[in-house]
């Protein structure tokens, strides 16, 4: 079934992204983008598919090492575009359409400029089915006015499709836990400022390296609340690690350190925003 899919996978982004010119994969080294980019490869070919990884104050430091490896993997250019969404007003309000003026500076940026550097057709990103139905995702309206293709979505390909076809191909991401920027972790309505990016960026760092792999520290100022996967909430707050987990925390520049007995919640700052807005 694997190889079924991934066949019909191959074949539909082919098709999506055309017979022609070379094309452009907004990618972040997650996995949808990788699966699109794996795929966009093993369709038209790597000298027809180049990697555009934006780069910014939101994108960890560390992510954009992995990113670089993922696309290494594959055999694939990758470029590097910096974007400048800190400086957006709007962005830095952080309302719940945030992703919007982020994703639109991102296909701002990979304009005309980026496009006729490397000779670029069109422009791919890798929503799935999933995220393309859910209403906290407004970057994909900044796809649409950009005129951006989404295959994966198109195709009805899912997250658990996308899993798949990543554990067939055998990427080094296919089982990589899902990693919003770190703009994310700021409750909708408090700034976006590089420093606090940093403190989050920090935070998560420290935990990374205590051994926890999936994980989100939201910043609600002088205090972070750790999500984490249900199997991790008892290990974080025993000894030894519960004195490490407050150490590296607070190293941060966070006074008091909580761990959020609801786990990891996708969306959730923006859910129960758009959710209010739509009754």
């Amino acid at each position: 079934m694997g190889g079924e899919l991934l066949e019909r996978a191959t074949a539909g982004v082919g098709a999506a992204l055309g017979a022609d010119g070379k094309v452009g994969i907004a990618y972040s080294g997650g996995v949808d983008s990788s699966v699109l980019l794996a795929l966009a490869v093993r369709a038209l070919g790597a000298d027809r598919v180049v990697a555009l990884l934006g780069v910014s104050a939101s994108l960890a430091a560390d992510e954009r090492v992995a990113a670089h490896a993922v696309a290494a993997h594959i055999g694939v250019r990758l470029v590097e575009v910096t974007t400048h969404e800190g400086d957006r007003a709007a962005y830095r309000a952080n309302g719940p359409d945030r992703c919007f003026h982020c994703k639109d500076e991102l296909f701002t940026r990979i304009g005309a400029d980026v496009t006729r550097e490397h000779g670029l057709a069109r422009i791919a990103y890798g929503e799935n089915a999933d995220d393309a139905r859910r209403p906290d995702r407004p970057g994909g309206r900044a796809a649409t006015a950009h005129e951006v293709l989404r295959p994966l979505a198109d195709l009805g390909l899912d997250k658990k499709a996308v899993r798949a076809i990543a554990r067939e191909l055998e990427l080094p991401c296919a089982d990589k836990p899902a990693a919003p920027c770190l703009a994310s972790r700021i409750p909708h309505f408090t700034e976006v400022t590089p420093e606090r990016l940093a403190q989050v960026e920090r935070a998560e760092a420290g935990l990374r390296g205590l051994g926890f792999g999936d994980l989100r520290v939201r910043h609600h100022g002088e205090v972070a609340r750790l999500e984490l996967p249900a199997e991790d909430l008892v290990r974080a707050v025993t000894e030894p690690l519960r004195a490490e987990v407050n150490r590296v925390v607070r190293a941060a520049g966070f006074r008091f350190v909580t761990v959020d007995v609801g786990g990891i919640q996708s969306g959730a700052f923006t859910l129960p925003l758009v959710a209010v807005a739509r009754d």
